[in-house]
């Protein structure tokens, strides 16, 4: 094959990707500089070359890839079962994926102007951020499509801009970098000066340093001890060395500190205050100091991480109960009898018939049956009804109906239980739970996260798994190793059963553990995300992505210069810390022998990158969880040629293109720059650095919906600049559709309550100043939506009403008074038929009766800068929406950026914290929202 294949579509090359000897081929030791030349004369230069950013984001679906792909990169079909049944749920989908922008347009002034094309393939474009709706698109995954807000320079091609604004962010990194670097040298030349005797501190981490410069944000060498601070007290700031890793307050700000720190330390050691008792803190009522570990760099730096620890071991799933003799599998549609361990993996297939996705995936039908087939034969096999053997050999012929039907119909008996009974069956599961919820570590109350034992059932897997469909084992007791303290009582094994093995791992963070039978992984019950063990671990992580800032010029600096290295084994090197810098790949060879065939930088091979010249690279592999990674970016011009070179001949599809570099060599080669520096920091890095340039500049203003969109604007920024990308969900459209129905109630509300205006003072059309079509039907509204949304208004108030009587009847019934008849109903629900008859009204007559109590013009004006402001807020909430329905905000959010930036955006805009972290991401990370103010800079 001539080099000129690297750039025919994989489905076109002709190569065996092996050598005659059965070896891979391998890339030279040396590039010779005359092909460097060749290569570089035979490349024409790129128009406008965006290196470090995607122009067309993954992963996608088949129909979206504009070349053909290679073996390895072609998604599996879902084709229906072979027995022909399908159990999705009917529905009308022929409205609900519109996006809401194509189905409505908005004439208030501070609404979003939406587009009036009807064209289903028109890319999303995003007006002003504080101003227009979005027009959608149904076309995943351009960079177009989660536009971020264009400035006035629209026609400018947005992954140009966005390529632009991540150079800017990089000029400054480097800056700040070698800033740092030489205040440091500073510092330590001043140390040495005062102390002759005492070591050079430039090799001690960022957490124990403190920058002269505010922007760097260093913390004192000072060593704080730790802070134990009741729940009560709010806590007061101390002087700058009390204060790690944040940024050095003002002048004024560490006056005033000063004046409350001696109050502060009185109190606490003194007395205890009063505790507040909130329904948050009812689990350690009886703990009445707060540990901030956070505060106290020493600790974890050992290798032992507990000295006592005490849990109650694990909650296994209940025995598996037999279904009723009459529910039967169906083979070849005669009902067979199975033995109870056959019978309970069908009923594994049975009960998720309604989820398609799986069921009628062929990899799941096939993998299921081939266990379900061994099963059979372990247990005897099945059975008819005279107790004839039944040779179960097809899938097709198997139609597990029956069963469907059965647990189908136990869910709805569940969820039509009374609200009592529903509390009171979830109180007999906490009480029951409640003793394994909770650990003593170290003396201190800690919540475990994961202590129930996972339940057998079908293993379904991420993306295109191949072992999706496979049968979980129930794990059993003897299966389980329990770590736990020398002196602590260990838990007491169910009966007749016994553990694996009973630990004291001081070292290891785990309580309990076993090995699951699909990919043989250990499985761990570890503490809750909100202990101080989790904590650490992030704490430690994002510390260690804020060290990366001042070695990051150094490092882009030497990979740029070794990307022309004469040495192969460097070239490569450097084009893969490149494309994980820039394009936040994963460094791949980080999966074990039994994992799915899973692919990262390192790793690529032959037939995962396509190169079209002159500076495009396509790649198409299976990245994480078995998720297939479709991108199509534009890099350096050396970076394309290196990669061509890397593919040359004889290489083929199999072969490897770093077949220089592991993810071990490379880690290693990046520990020189900082100790404990691995590949995966850079997406830390690069997502953190990013925001907090980002804030840096912001001045967030106006309502708190447009505060919020500010935010998700940054975080989308990141997430499209470090790659973090998702597929549209399913139910995108419908959600949009739903909220933009929602837009124009309110907008048939406000023309309700003009006309009730005008029905008090009819001349008022004329006086006003706004203008006759200011009383006008909003454009967005018609005759016909408006009798739809008025049925759909009768109807909710029945709902509501029905709902309310029922309600009422089950707390009678619960406290021993007699339920009210049908009759009271009836009574109550007239409220919604004269509504109805309201509506009928005013449709026929076009005038609108005042309503409330002594309803003024005043009064309902009141009203309508509400519902102004309702529909403002709804508008953003939309924009929003839309705009990330292909960007990953909860990837950047919770795992690459660093969480203490979003308390910044919090407490420097005031806007709730509850506004961007659930309560779970609160507990999570509540050492981040504790531990910073609105000046902290990563």
């Amino acid at each position: 094959m001539s080099s000129s294949d690297d750039d025919v579509p994989l489905a076109g090359r002709k190569s065996n990707g092996v050598q005659s000897n059965g070896h891979p081929h391998r890339s030279a030791d040396t590039i010779p500089r005359s092909l460097d030349k060749a290569m570089d004369a035979a490349n024409k230069p790129a128009k406008h070359a965006a290196p470090g950013i995607s122009i067309r984001n993954g992963p996608v679906e088949d129909m979206d890839i504009d070349h053909q792909p290679g073996p390895n990169s072609k998604r599996k079909g879902r084709a229906s079962m072979s027995n022909g049944v399908s159990y999705k749920d009917a529905s009308d989908d022929s409205e609900e994926d519109k996006p809401l922008s194509k189905r409505r347009r908005m004439s208030k002034s501070n609404a979003r102007d939406a587009s009036s094309s009807d064209d289903d393939e028109l890319p999303l474009v995003t007006k002003n951020a504080r101003g227009k709706a979005v027009a959608a698109s149904k076309k995943p995954p351009n960079i177009k499509e989660t536009s971020i807000g264009e400035s006035e320079d629209s026609e400018v091609p947005l992954q140009e801009k966005l390529a632009k604004e991540k150079a800017v962010i990089e000029q400054r990194a480097a800056k700040e970098a070698k800033a740092i670097r030489k205040d440091e040298a500073k510092a330590s030349v001043k140390k040495r000066s005062k102390k002759p005797d005492s070591d050079d501190d430039d090799d001690e981490p960022l957490v124990k340093k403190k920058s002269l410069k505010a922007q760097t944000n260093g913390v004192s060498k000072a060593t704080p001890k730790p802070v134990k601070v009741t729940k009560a007290v709010k806590k007061e700031d101390s002087d700058d060395d009390d204060k790690p890793l944040t940024k050095s307050s003002s002048a004024r700000k560490a006056k005033d500190t000063k004046a409350t720190q001696s109050k502060v330390k009185t109190e606490v050691k003194g007395k205890s205050l009063k505790k507040e008792d909130t329904e948050q803190d009812q689990e350690a009522e009886d703990e009445e100091e707060e540990y901030r570990w956070w505060e106290d760099p020493t600790k974890g730096d050992g290798t032992t991480k507990w000295t006592t620890l005490e849990h109650a071991g694990v909650v296994f799933p209940p025995p598996y109960e037999p279904i009723p003799r009459n529910v039967k599998l169906l083979y070849d549609g005669k009902p067979v009898t199975l033995a109870p361990e056959a019978e309970e993996v069908a009923t594994f297939f049975g009960s998720m018939l309604n989820s398609t996705h799986n069921v009628e995936n062929p990899t799941f039908q096939k993998n299921f049956f081939t266990d379900f087939q061994e099963i059979l034969k372990k247990t005897g096999g099945a059975k008819d009804r005279d107790g004839s053997k039944v040779e179960i050999k097809e899938f097709a012929k198997c139609d597990f109906r029956p069963i469907f039907e059965y647990f189908d119909a136990q869910r709805a008996e569940k969820k039509a239980l009374p609200a009592a009974e529903k509390k009171k069956l979830k109180a007999e599961k906490d009480a029951v739970e409640a003793p394994f919820m909770y650990c003593m570590w170290d003396g201190r109350k800690q919540k475990v996260g994961n202590f129930r034992v996972e339940p057998p059932g079908l293993f379904r897997g991420r993306g295109e798994h191949p072992k999706t469909g496979r049968v979980k084992a129930r794990v059993k007791p003897e299966q389980i190793t329990i770590n736990i303290g020398k002196e602590a009582k260990v838990p007491a094994a169910p009966e007749g059963h016994r553990w694996k093995e009973v630990k004291h791992d001081q070292e290891g963070t785990w309580l309990a553990m076993w090995q699951e039978n699909i990919n043989n992984a250990y499985k761990y019950v570890m503490l809750a995300a909100n202990s101080d063990v989790k904590g650490q671990s992030d704490y430690k992580k994002f510390e260690k992505a804020r060290e990366l800032k001042k070695h990051i010029d150094r490092i882009r600096e030497d990979y740029t210069l070794e990307l022309k290295d004469e040495v192969m084994a460097n070239r490569q090197r450097a084009t893969a810390v490149y494309l994980i810098d820039k394009f936040a790949l994963r460094a791949g060879n980080e999966k074990g022998d039994e994992e799915a065939d899973t692919v990262g930088c390192c790793s690529l091979k032959f037939e995962h990158v396509t190169l079209k010249p002159p500076n495009t690279v396509i790649f198409d592999f299976l990245g994480k969880d078995s998720i297939r990674f479709y991108d199509e970016v534009e890099v350096d011009m050396q970076v394309f040629k290196n990669l061509k070179i890397f593919k040359k001949a004889p290489k083929g599809d199999g072969d490897e293109i770093f077949d220089r570099l592991t993810t071990g060599s490379l880690n290693k080669h990046l520990s020189n720059y900082m100790p404990g520096l691995t590949a995966k920091v850079f997406r830390t890095y690069n997502a953190s650095y990013t925001m907090s340039t980002l804030l840096r500049d912001m001045k967030s203003e106006g309502i708190m919906a447009e505060k919020i969109k500010d935010y998700n604007d940054a975080n989308r920024k990141v997430a499209i600049i470090c790659n973090h990308k998702r597929t549209v969900t399913a139910g995108h459209g419908a959600q949009m559709e739903k909220l933009g129905d929602r837009i124009k109630g309110l907008k048939y509300q406000k023309w309700r309550v003009k006309q009730m205006m005008l029905e008090l003072e009819p001349k008022l059309k004329k006086k006003d100043k706004r203008g006759p079509e200011f009383y006008e039907l909003d454009e967005d509204l018609d005759q016909e939506w408006i009798r739809e949304h008025q049925t759909y208004l009768v109807e909710e108030q029945r709902q509501k009403i029905e709902k309310k009587f029922a309600k009422d009847n089950e707390k009678r019934k619960a406290e021993g008074e007699k339920e009210m008849k049908h009759k009271e109903l009836e009574e109550r629900l007239e409220v919604a038929d004269e509504l109805a008859q309201k509506f009928k009204r005013e449709n026929k007559s076009g005038k609108v009766v005042a309503e409330g109590r002594g309803p003024t013009v005043e009064k309902l004006e009141q009203q309508l800068d509400k519902l102004d402001q309702r529909i403002s807020n709804m508008s953003f909430q939309a924009e929003d929406k839309e705009n990330n329905k292909e960007v990953a905000l909860g990837t950047s959010k919770i795992n690459y950026i660093d969480p203490r930036l979003t308390v910044v955006f919090s407490k420097k805009f005031n806007v709730p914290i509850e506004k961007f972290f659930s309560k779970t991401l609160r507990e999570k990370f509540d050492w981040a929202v504790k531990s910073v103010d609105e000046d902290w800079e990563f």
